[in-house]
């Protein structure tokens, strides 16, 4: 009987021990890879809708929404990603959609994730495309961009290096054409970043705005955006009258919502802080009675609001 016991009590201790070692082991280990799938818009033309929260390992970084366009001469992908891991991960979620080889990769803009995955594609044979203005921004915030992924996705970020486009775009309006698809992409003088463009597929009425549209959630106003230029952008849109729109950030959705939320507000912003500064009131009182409650439902609004009233002040400072 007291062998038995032994016995049993060794055989408890044992599985608890390993219990105990596969608990450590999971700690250890980066947090389960975001799923990227592409879903339909129109024909021929996908998005992968990321997650409006921060960048963490579980999305991998990939908390922006990118896009795809399959044609009969390859497939043209719009953003790589924020790492080289991303990128693959981005990579797969196509090959489920396409066998066309991505052949060009359209970079929106100078913010990481839509342009720090650029490696992984260069190195499958891509040609990387962006507006001329983002090369500043790119080479300015590149490695400080990467450094905090490194802080926030520790070794999922391995592998990544900011890889610049190999073809820049010089004009307002540039029309391309890739197996039978055109793309126009439109520069009014950045918005979010100074690069940003917006991707315009007049056969199919479907934008992709990059940083231009934010909707569910607050767009961020940040030391190098431009809200005069990012509402002459939004202009553009405008005039395009797009039945389908692709947001930076958010759900698809119609120029209704875009309107909304975002050209009201960044006019609102625009606005209000105008009348601050010629009635010379001073930044915290300017930045306390702007009135933001029909954002405040946003995603982030109560954190992005005082940032975004501040630099938007001191851009009216400016002009």
């Amino acid at each position: 009987m007291m062998n038995s016991t032994r016995t049993t009590l060794r055989r408890i201790r044992h599985t608890l021990g390993a219990v105990l070692a596969a608990t450590l082991l999971l700690r250890a280990l980066p947090a389960a890879a975001v799923e990227v799938r592409f879903e339909p818009v129109a024909e021929g033309v996908y998005a992968f809708i990321g997650e409006m929260g921060a960048r963490t390992l579980a999305n991998e970084g990939l908390n922006a929404n990118l896009g795809l366009v399959v044609t009969p001469a390859g497939a043209v992908l719009i953003d790589s990603g924020a790492t080289w891991q991303g990128a693959r991960q981005v990579h797969e979620a196509a090959r489920k959609v396409t066998d066309q080889p991505i052949r060009w990769v359209i970079n929106t803009g100078g913010q990481d994730h839509r342009w720090l995955g650029n490696g992984y594609f260069r190195a499958q044979g891509a040609e990387i495309i962006a507006h001329a203005q983002a090369e500043a921004d790119m080479r300015s915030r590149g490695g400080e961009q990467l450094a905090g992924l490194q802080a926030a996705l520790g070794k999922l970020a391995e592998g990544t290096t900011p890889v610049l486009p190999t073809r820049w775009l010089q004009g307002k309006d540039e029309r391309l054409e890739f197996g039978g698809v055109v793309l126009e992409l439109k520069h009014r003088g950045g918005a979010h970043t100074p690069g940003d463009v917006l991707v315009w597929l007049p056969q199919r009425q479907v934008l992709f705005s990059g940083d231009v549209v934010y909707v569910d959630r607050l767009l961020g106003v940040m030391p190098m955006s431009n809200t005069r230029s990012w509402l002459a952008t939004f202009d553009a849109i405008e005039q395009l009258a797009p039945a389908t729109i692709v947001p930076g950030h958010g759900k698809v959705c119609d120029l209704a919502k875009a309107q909304v939320q975002t050209r009201d507000y960044l006019r609102a912003l625009r606005a209000h802080m105008k009348q601050a500064v010629d009635e010379g009131l001073d930044i915290s009182a300017a930045i306390k009675t702007f009135h933001g409650a029909p954002w405040a439902g946003l995603l982030n609004a109560a954190e992005l609001m005082p940032g975004n009233a501040s630099r938007t002040y001191l851009e009216m400072e400016r002009e």
